[in-house]
């Protein structure tokens, strides 16, 4: 990954992060990796889920979900509920424009 591209992801998570907490999320953990790939947040949002969203291809789900389920394994977390929240950000216009797709997707 070329350091520019890695200056811009850095740079979308950070605003995610500051988005989420901006609408009462906590951010509990972040680059969350494993061999079989990355969840970037990790939050907790105690409100009610939002409408679904077909943001996420079906193998980037499963991946996901599967990460996910690591995550819950190895921190002790499975009393807690969990979903799939997504946080899309555009940079094409000047400023970031950031939309969060709670519930994005069902695992």
């Amino acid at each position: 990954m070329s350091r520019a591209r890695q200056i811009l992801g850095k740079t979308g998570e950070d605003l995610a992060c500051r988005e989420l907490e901006r609408r009462g999320y906590a951010i509990v953990a972040r680059r969350y990796r494993q061999r079989s790939g990355e969840l970037d947040i990790v939050a907790r949002d105690g409100r009610a889920f939002g409408e679904a969203a077909d943001a996420i291809t079906g193998f980037k789900r499963r991946r996901i979900t599967q990460l996910a389920r690591d995550y819950i394994m190895r921190h002790h977390v499975s009393n807690c509920p969990c979903r799939f929240d997504v946080v899309s950000i555009q940079f094409d216009s000047g400023e970031p424009v950031i939309e969060v797709i709670q519930n994005a997707f069902d695992a």
